[in-house]
């Protein structure tokens, strides 16, 4: 199986909608109730034993530390959770990263608005 088939697309698809679920619902640390968590993307390896679920943290970057660290202790329940739910021939190892993508993005947008508010200003005057 190659990476980008159209099987590995929908792997990636039924195990990030099962992760979000699993965490969503089934894991009860409470580092994970401080904040709001979402699975951003999920990229399993083609051979099926690897699996990067990336994750994005509303709230604080402690907050996003504590959901990783959270994350990365209940990683042996998620994954009994997740053999359970999704039939595959294997199950794959789960690496929990950051994805910051998103706050980079409010972030450059948040910048470029005062870039363009400045501008507005100075034909004002």
């Amino acid at each position: 199986m190659r990476k980008n088939s159209i099987k590995n697309t929908r792997i990636n698809a039924e195990v990030q909608r099962e992760l979000s679920e699993i965490i969503r619902t089934e894991v009860k640390d409470p580092r994970l109730a401080a904040a709001m968590v979402s699975v951003v993307s999920v990229e399993v390896t083609p051979d099926l034993k690897y699996c990067k679920a990336y994750i994005s943290v509303l709230g604080s970057d402690e907050a996003a530390k504590a959901v990783v660290e959270g994350l990365r202790s209940a990683v042996g329940y998620i994954r009994k959770e997740l053999a359970r739910r999704v039939n595959l021939r294997n199950t794959p190892e789960i690496k929990f990263i950051l994805d910051q993508s998103i706050e980079y993005g409010v972030n450059m947008s948040r910048l470029i608005d005062d870039v363009t508010k400045d501008l507005k200003d100075d034909e004002e005057e």
